[in-house]
């Protein structure tokens, strides 16, 4: 039977940043991706915020540059706002970081899911390219998305969801504003419209109890771009996807287990940014976890808490920004700018507004 300190399973950000960080202190690491590339499909609108400037560089995969985002309330109104970062290359990023991490030491299986697993005793079995491993572990990272195999094996809740669907379209004219459309027709969500040099990203999200088919509203919305003239209505791909919005996962660590990024519930409820939380949260699980795995079961609770302290205040108020949008969906409210003004990052209400 392997016998690993740290098993990290999910290579997106999360994972690849945990396996390079435990790795980086001396851990045997084991890092499993149950696809068959890592970082294929891409499955966002690949916008990172520009403190992730280092890891973009490092990876080769910036795209292009954002200035600004501009905001399109539903009366039409439209908000401009400073908000700096990059487009990647997503898959570029995640074999970027993958690579980081086999540099420091870690070692990475491809094609290869979790099918059981016992927290207390440090036990695994992972099914590789057919075959079936046990492997043992001193601590676990689970970055393996919001689908979490880890937690499903650990009799955890599922967590709450949005669902995307994306075209990528070409665009008439390069632009260096990320363009966010505030709509009823997009209960749960929003439209976007993100350039990526010749190209763009045009997708939304939608909360599928409300809205089950994400198909008609967002070919309306390629056709609403189409005809304002800001992209052609070749459609050059499609993705979608499940994006968490329910705010932090409770417990963060179960037994010898860690989450992070997606896992851990840390992409934002309002814009579905988690990226940038994918990558630190890992690097902090991944430092935890060899702690953890050397003999300190401290370190656990103290990236807890430190998870806590640094996200928990801004995911609790954009849950209940949430929950208040939810109170408007489908009701003549949902057309009113007040709400969204409420329900945005871009607007001073969303910081101030009180319950």
């Amino acid at each position: 039977m392997p016998s690993v300190d740290v098993l990290v399973v999910g290579l997106g950000p999360a994972g690849a940043r945990a396996a390079a960080a435990a790795a980086a202190r001396g851990a045997r690491v084991l890092a499993v991706e149950r696809r068959h590339r890592i970082g294929v499909p891409v499955q966002c609108a690949e916008f990172v915020p520009l403190p992730m400037g280092r890891y973009a560089r490092e990876t080769g995969a910036w795209v292009q540059a954002i200035e600004h985002m501009t905001t399109v309330l539903p009366s039409g109104a439209t908000r401009v706002s400073d908000f700096p970062g990059m487009i990647i290359d997503r898959a570029a990023f995640d074999q970027g970081l993958a690579a980081q991490a086999r540099q420091q030491g870690a070692i990475l299986w491809t094609r290869s899911a979790l099918l059981d697993l016992d927290p207390r005793a440090g036990r695994a079995r992972i099914q590789r390219s057919g075959e079936i491993q046990s492997v043992a572990f001193g601590a676990l990272v689970a970055a393996d998305g919001p689908a979490s195999t880890v937690a499903a094996r650990l009799g955890l809740p599922p967590l709450p969801c949005v669902h995307t669907r994306q075209y990528t379209v070409p665009l008439i004219q390069g632009r260096t504003d990320t363009l966010v459309r505030l709509s009823p027709a997009f209960p749960g969500g929003y439209g976007w419209l993100f350039p990526r040099g010749g190209q763009a990203h045009l997708g939304l999200g939608m909360d599928k109890s409300r809205a089950r088919d994400l198909k008609a509203p967002l070919e309306a919305w390629h056709r609403q771009l189409v005809n304002e003239g800001l992209v052609e209505a070749r459609i050059l791909a499609r993705t979608g996807g499940a994006i968490p919005v329910g705010g932090l996962r409770d417990p963060l660590c179960h037994e010898r287990v860690l989450f992070a990024g997606d896992a851990a519930g840390l992409t934002h409820p309002i814009t579905g940014g988690g990226i940038a939380p994918a990558v630190l949260s890992g690097e902090a699980a991944g430092t935890a976890a060899a702690d953890r795995a050397g003999g300190d079961p401290a370190a656990a609770e103290a990236y807890a808490e430190d998870l806590q302290d640094t996200y928990g205040p801004g995911l609790v108020r954009a849950v209940a920004r949430r929950r208040e949008l939810g109170r408007i969906w489908g009701t003549p409210r949902a057309g009113e700018d007040a709400p969204h003004r409420r329900g945005w990052i871009a607007f001073d209400e969303y910081f101030t507004a009180t319950a």
